[in-house]
């Protein structure tokens, strides 16, 4: 049996790579206070293995992700903390719509309108505007999640 590549200094590079600088203050930090020593197990087997191996460029690890928490669901603060390490390592706006928008015959339109609104509030909560994409237009006054159709998925 081939052992796992596990490197947790890597791991932690990785992760400040990807969410950003005050990562370890201002999420590990309260998660080590309350479970003590999940946070470092998460970002060691996460960030120190899985994203280590072979097989998938980090971009394509990032979309999986994406996808993932939106065919998931009940975990928006996960995915809008995915949304943004995209668009940070280069993702843009409208691959990030659009991988949401593509999974909604395989998970379902309210799955899918889920992803689209946690995308929205990180981009605009950054100064983002979603490439000219409809998904939140607001000139159309129909933004994801209100009108007819978003309030009941």
């Amino acid at each position: 049996m081939k052992q796992a590549k596990i490197d947790r200094e890597a791991g932690y590079r990785l992760l400040g790579e990807l969410a950003g600088p005050g990562t370890v203050e201002g999420t590990l930090s309260p998660l080590d206070a309350l479970a003590p020593g999940f946070a470092d197990w998460i970002v060691t087997a996460l960030f120190g293995g899985t994203y280590q191996r072979d097989g998938l460029a980090l971009r394509d690890r990032l979309v999986a992700n994406l996808a993932a928490l939106t065919a998931l669901g009940g975990v928006e603060p996960q995915l809008d903390d995915h949304v943004r390490n995209s668009l940070r390592t280069g993702i843009a706006p409208a691959e990030i719509v659009e991988v949401m928008v593509h999974l909604a015959p395989y998970v379902g339109v309210p799955k899918a309108l889920a992803g689209l609104r946690v995308a929205a509030a990180a981009f605009a909560d950054l100064g983002v505007a979603p490439d000219g994409n409809a998904a939140n237009d607001p000139g159309t006054g129909v933004g994801v999640g209100s009108g007819a159709d978003g309030g009941a998925a």
